[in-house]
């Protein structure tokens, strides 16, 4: 079996055994904790006329907040069976989903073409794709965005791994959820820090702006405070 797909098997079987009950997934935490601060900072680079592009949309809670505030949200993952999630969680087709691998260079051509500039909304795929995906999925977001699309990309750090590692160590071994993510194969916080703003500028992407941030999760500590995960978030263009 290829890298490939072995990945995308994982992904497929991950979210084939995920049910659809809001927050699931450790990462489908509520828009007001994601999507909207994250708007928040992309914003004032965008046009929000334009489309937007939820990459690795997984059930799609954040592209159906998109949906809120862009005249058109397309939501895309690898798996099919998270595109399936999705569309049952938005009957009202408040966006649209497809399944789209990022490294189909070809197949992502032939989006931008349909869509014209887009603005793109990514979090945390980066860091858990296979080395040799990075840059591919990266290049993918260059081609979306055109000349006037605007990106949000944010990225686990690598203290994101030592927190995890603490979860994993809590009292009666890592939680549900996150066992789940370790029991298919999934890799968070497998990208070295200067790698992702790296990865971006070969590309062909210039970094309008960045800072630190912290991802909302949907599993607890022991004490039961909201578990985060240590991120930065770039917003970028085409240099």
């Amino acid at each position: 079996m290829s890298v490939s797909e072995r990945y995308r098997q994982a992904w497929e079987s991950y979210w084939r055994e995920t049910s659809d009950a809001p927050g699931d997934a450790i990462w489908d935490a509520d828009p007001s904790l994601s999507a909207a601060p994250h708007l928040d900072l992309l914003a004032p680079h965008a046009d929000t006329s334009l489309p937007i592009v939820d990459l690795g949309c997984g059930n799609g809670t954040q592209t159906r907040y998109l949906a809120a505030r862009f005249g058109r949200a397309l939501g895309v993952d690898l798996s099919q069976s998270a595109v399936e999630h999705a569309r049952r969680a938005d009957p009202a087709g408040a966006a649209e989903y497809r399944r789209l691998s990022l490294t189909d260079a070809a197949a992502v051509a032939d989006l931008a073409r349909r869509l014209g500039d887009t603005n793109v909304y990514m979090r945390a795929v980066i860091h858990q794709s296979d080395a040799a995906d990075r840059r591919p999925v990266a290049e993918a977001v260059a081609t979306l965005l055109g000349r006037r699309g605007r990106g949000f990309v944010v990225e686990l750090t690598a203290r994101s791994k030592a927190v995890l590692g603490e979860l994993a160590a809590s009292p009666g071994g890592p939680p549900p959820k996150l066992r789940r993510v370790f029991d298919h194969g999934l890799r968070p916080a497998d990208a070295a820090d200067k790698e992702v703003p790296e990865v971006l500028a070969e590309a062909g992407l210039e970094i309008l702006a960045d800072g630190p941030t912290a991802l909302a999760q949907t599993e607890q500590w022991p004490d039961g405070s909201r578990v985060e995960l240590p991120a930065r978030w770039f917003v970028v263009s085409q240099a």
